[in-house]
C-alpha cells in the first residue's frame, strides 16, 4: 500500500508522504476546541438526580372533561360547566424501585396528574391505592428507608419491610391491597388512581367540605399473578412503558371516570372515625361516589426527558376552590414535594415548560439558579411586595375560607387511635376464596428469610383482622 492511494474526503490525491497526516490523526487537541469541549461537558450533566421515592415512571398528555355539574361543591374554574375541558399531564411510577427497577413488581404505584388550569396548575399526587401504609409524616423517611436498599447488603430487605409493618398496625390496611391482586397492575392503564387523601371544597359562597378523589378506570382491572409478573420482566423490563406508550400511538386511548366523595363539616365533627387519617377510606354507604368527568390519555411526550423527567408534581400546587385538609401526611406533602423538585431540578422548576402553568404568571420569585424567566411579575420595579408600582396583588376572591381547626397540633397519638383492624377486617370480607388464596401466597413468598419473631408479630396482626387470614398465611408459609 502506498499513500498515493489515499484521497480527502473530497476525492483529491493525498501527498505521497507520511508528514501529510501529522495536522491531523498524529496533532494534539487543545483546550481551546470548544465543539468537543462543550459537547463532553454536557454529557457530564445529561443526569439529573432521579426521584428518591417514584424513580421509575411513565406518563403521557392529555385532557379532563366535565360531564357533570359539582358547581354546589366548589368554585374551581376546571369544574365550572359541564363540557369544559382542560388539559393535563399524568405521571404512572413505582414506589421503592430506582430507575432502573423493572415495570412490573409488587409494589404501590403513583398516580400523579397536573391540570393545567385557567386559574394556575393544580396537581393531585396519589396512588393505585386509597389508602398508605402511615399516617404521622414522621414515620414517612422510615418506611421509606425500609423499601430501599440494605446498607451492607446493597440488596432490598423482606426483614425491614415486615420488621416496620409488624411495628406499624395501621399499615395492615394498606398492606393487604398491596399483597392481593391489586398490587400487580399489568399495565397504568389498568388501575385505578385515588388522590388518597382528604381535602377541602369550597363553593362561590363559601360553603366548605371535604372530598376525596376518586379515578376509575375505564380499561377495566387486569393484574399479574407472581408467576405472570416474573415470566413478564423476564421478557422486558420496560413493560408499562411499552403498554402506554403503544396504545396512545395506536390510537386506543386510555381513559378514567373521576369521582367525588362529600363530607360535610358537620359530619366530619361527628365521623366515628378520624377523616383525616390516610391509612382508613370513607364507606360508599355512608358517603356515595359522585360522578365529576372524564380523563384521557392521547399524546405520547416528544421527549421523554423534558416533559416526564422533569415533571414536577406538588400538593403545595392548589387553584381556587380546592385545598388542603388536616390530614398530617398531606400537610408534610406540601412542603417536602416542592422541596424535592428544588433540589432535584432547581430552584426555578416550575418555570420549565412542563411546570409552566398556562394562565399568566406573576410571583416574586428572584435570582437563583436558571431563572431564565425573569422576575414573572409584570412590573420591572415591582420585585418586592407590597409597592406602590402596580405588582400584582392576591386578589380577595382568590382567599380560602378560613378553615376550621380542632384539636392539640401534634404528631399522632398511637395509643389514642389504635383501630387498626376494622376496615382491613371489612376488606378481607370482600376477597373471594381465589383471592384470599393468592393473597396468602403473596404474603408467605414476601416473607421468606424474614426472622420468626417478626413473622409471629405480623400474624398476630391478621388473626386481629380475621382468625382466617392469620391461619390461610401460616398455612402458606409451611407449603413455602
Amino acid at each position: 500500500m502506498t499513500w498515493s492511494r489515499l484521497t480527502t474526503t473530497a476525492g483529491a490525491p493525498v501527498a505521497d508522504n507520511q508528514n501529510s497526516l501529522s495536522a491531523g490523526p498524529r496533532g494534539p487537541l487543545l483546550l481551546q476546541d470548544w465543539r468537543l469541549l462543550e459537547k463532553l461537558a454536557h454529557q457530564n450533566r445529561e443526569r439529573i438526580p432521579e426521584r428518591v421515592v417514584h424513580a421509575k415512571g411513565w406518563g403521557a398528555h392529555g385532557q379532563f372533561t366535565v360531564t357533570h355539574d359539582i358547581s354546589a361543591y366548589t368554585c374551581a374554574s376546571l369544574f365550572s360547566g359541564v363540557g369544559k375541558t382542560t388539559p393535563l399531564i399524568a405521571r404512572f411510577s413505582t414506589v421503592a424501585g430506582e430507575l432502573g427497577a423493572a415495570d412490573a413488581e409488587r409494589d404501590v404505584r403513583g398516580f400523579a396528574l397536573k391540570f393545567y388550569t385557567d386559574e394556575g396548575n393544580w396537581d393531585l399526587v396519589g396512588n393505585n391505592t386509597p389508602v398508605f401504609f402511615v399516617r404521622d409524616p414522621l414515620k414517612f423517611p422510615d418506611f421509606i428507608r425500609t423499601q430501599k436498599r440494605h446498607p451492607r447488603t446493597n440488596l432490598r430487605s423482606a426483614t425491614a419491610m415486615w420488621d416496620f409493618w409488624s411495628l406499624t398496625p395501621e399499615s395492615l390496611h394498606q398492606v393487604t391491597i398491596l399483597m392481593s391482586d391489586r398490587g400487580l397492575p399489568q399495565t397504568p392503564m389498568h388501575m385505578n388512581g385515588y388522590g388518597s387523601h382528604t381535602y377541602r371544597f369550597w363553593n362561590a359562597a363559601d360553603e366548605c367540605s371535604w372530598v376525596k378523589f376518586h379515578f376509575k378506570t375505564r380499561q377495566g382491572h387486569k393484574h399479574f399473578t407472581n408467576e405472570e409478573a416474573s415470566y413478564i420482566v423476564g421478557q422486558s423490563r420496560e413493560t408499562y412503558q411499552e403498554a402506554l406508550f403503544g396504545a396512545i400511538e395506536a390510537g386506543a386511548f386510555p381513559r378514567w371516570t373521576l369521582f367525588i366523595q362529600i363530607m360535610s363539616e358537620a359530619q366530619a365533627r361527628a365521623c366515628a372515625f378520624n377523616p383525616f387519617d390516610v391509612t382508613k377510606v370513607w364507606p360508599h354507604a355512608d358517603f356515595p361516589l359522585i360522578e365529576v368527568g372524564e380523563m384521557e390519555l392521547n399524546r405520547n411526550a416528544d421527549n421523554y426527558f423534558a416533559e416526564i423527567e422533569q415533571a414536577a408534581f406538588s400538593p403545595s400546587n392548589f387553584v381556587p376552590g380546592i385545598g388542603a385538609s388536616p390530614d398530617k401526611m398531606l400537610q408534610a406533602r406540601i412542603f417536602s414535594y416542592a422541596d424535592a423538585h428544588r433540589y432535584r431540578l432547581g430552584t426555578h422548576y416550575e418555570s420549565l415548560p412542563v411546570n409552566r402553568p398556562r394562565s399568566p404568571v406573576r410571583v416574586y420569585h428572584k435570582d437563583g439558579a436558571m431563572n431564565f424567566v425573569g422576575q414573572q411579575t409584570g412590573v420591572v420595579d415591582a420585585y418586592y411586595e407590597p409597592n406602590s408600582f402596580g405588582g400584582p396583588a392576591e386578589s380577595p376572591e382568590f382567599r380560602e375560607p378560613p378553615m376550621p381547626i380542632e384539636g392539640d397540633a401534634a404528631h399522632w397519638d398511637q395509643r389514642g387511635d389504635d383501630d387498626y383492624y376494622s376496615q382491613p377486617r371489612a376488606l378481607f370480607a370482600l376477597f373471594d376464596e381465589g383471592e384470599r388464596a393468592r393473597l396468602f401466597s403473596n404474603i408467605a413468598a414476601a416473607m421468606a428469610g424474614v426472622p420468626t419473631e417478626i413473622v409471629e408479630r405480623q400474624l398476630a396482626h391478621f388473626d386481629s383482622v380475621d382468625p382466617a387470614y392469620g391461619s390461610g398465611v401460616r398455612a402458606a408459609l409451611k407449603r413455602d
